[in-house]
This record gives structure tokens, sequence and C-alpha cells, in this order.
């Protein structure tokens, strides 16, 4: 089952990184986002992934095809004897990664149809290049499979920017809460669709996939919400890049499933 992550963005919110690599690549504890996405993903069995790119797309290519150099002491050899030796890779990881040039200005829809070649099986998932999450995998598509429905979307309820306050008449305060869980649920990506979502999708470069796609899906009553009550964040700004990187230096990154 092929995991296709959309990695083709220009994250203009967070230019301090993305100047010059897609946010995908901004460092999460030494480590590219995309990395610990993919984790994510190994941890539950899934390990073929296509990634959709766009905005300085070469760096998430220059990352895979040297990634043993990337991650790994080494011992070259120059000059005739060429040669290269890996010392110390202790990840357990076996991926198989399609690096797929979707173009540099194509939206999320656009994107998802242009890798329709490369996703074999009935079922595949999408999601994000930037959203991490200890969403349980395993039972995300088992919930899918249970509904018979073409899509699946993960949904999670965030907590306010701000904290809530609750005043009487009086203008006295009756309840305070720091940063409260909002009403309502909000799409966290984490999809799982079946293949016939790409008749949905008209392969316009300009087709956003959360809007008519989905919107019609839904009308059609195709669309079900996988919800889920543990950790999301989308890391969109700079202070999210700042956020994450402490969670993971105290060791309280509840993202991290894996061994």
């Amino acid at each position: 089952m092929e995991v296709v992550i959309l990695c083709g963005g220009q994250g203009a919110r967070m230019r301090e990184e993305t100047e010059y690599r897609p946010k995908p690549m901004v460092e999460v504890g030494g480590r590219p986002l995309l990395w610990h996405i993919m984790r994510v993903f190994g941890h539950h069995g899934l390990n073929r992934f296509v990634l959709c790119l766009g905005y300085k797309g070469s760096v998430i290519k220059d990352y895979f095809l040297n990634y043993e150099a990337m991650t790994s002491d080494c011992t070259v050899a120059v000059g005739r004897r060429r040669q290269v030796w890996y010392h110390g890779n202790q990840e357990s990881i076996d991926f198989e990664v399609t690096l797929a040039d979707t173009g540099l200005e194509t939206n999320t829809g656009g994107r998802v149809k242009h890798v329709e070649s490369y996703v074999k099986g009935d079922t595949f998932l999408v999601t994000y290049g930037d959203g991490l999450a200890d969403v349980d995998i395993a039972r995300l598509i088992a919930f899918h499979k249970s509904h018979g429905k073409l899509a699946t979307v993960t949904t999670v309820q965030p907590a306010s920017r701000f904290g809530i306050t609750v005043l009487d008449e009086n203008s006295r305060v009756t309840n305070f809460s720091e940063k409260p869980k909002v009403e309502g649920w909000v799409s966290a990506g984490f999809f799982v669709f079946n293949r016939r979502i790409f008749d949905y999708l008209d392969g316009s470069d300009s087709l956003i996939l959360e809007r008519e796609p989905l919107e019609r899906l839904a009308a059609e009553g195709q669309l079900m919400a996988y919800q889920h009550n543990g950790f999301f964040f989308a890391v969109d700004t700079y202070r999210d890049y700042l956020q994450v990187n402490e969670l993971w230096r105290a060791g309280r990154a509840p993202w991290k499933v894996w061994r």
C-alpha cells in the first residue's frame, strides 16, 4: 500500500527556514520533518512512499539519493579507486521511495493526480509533509475498510490558540480555560482513498483536493471521518518549528511511536 506525501508547497509562513529548502526538509531534532512522518507510517508496516515534489524538490531528491551518506559515518576512497564504506547506520528501516516532480505551482489535487501511475493497489494513503501525529495507522485503515466508502479523512479537535474566559453580566470571570480544545473537527490529513478517487481529479494543476473533490465525495456520501483524539501538530510557522523542536529535545515528542 502506497503512502503519498504532499511535499511541494513553498512554506511561505516559515520563510526563516524555507528560503533554501522545502518545508518537509526543515529539521526537527536534526532530521527532516519528512523523515519523522515516514517513520510513523513505517512503524505500522507501510514502507512504500510516493513523494509529490515541487518547490525545491531537488533538495528532497538529494537527501534520498545520498541517504546512507547523510545518516551514517563513512569512509571514502577518492581518485581511481572510487569507493565508499558506511559505518554505524543503526536505523532499521527499509523504505522504497518514489520521487515525483509534480510541478512548482501545482495544487494538492493536481499533485495527487500526477502520481496516479505510481499507485498500484486499490487502497492508498495521502497526507501532508508538515503534519506530525501519533495516528494509529492500522486502526485508520481498518476503519476505512469497515465502512466501504471511497474516502476517509482523519479529523482532530484543535486547541484554541488563546485562553477562553467566561464572564457574567457584571464582567466577573466565572470560568477560565487555558487553550481548550474547540468545538468541531478539522482535517489533519492522513487520508485513506480507494483508487477510484482519481476519477474525481480532473488532471488540472489548479485543482485543490480539499475543495471540489472532497466536497463532491461528501455530497455523495462517500467521505467518512476517522476521529483522532491523540496528538496532532501542523508545523506551519517558525513558532511551530521551535515548539516541535523543544518537544523533541525534552523527550516529549508524542509522534515518536517507533523505537
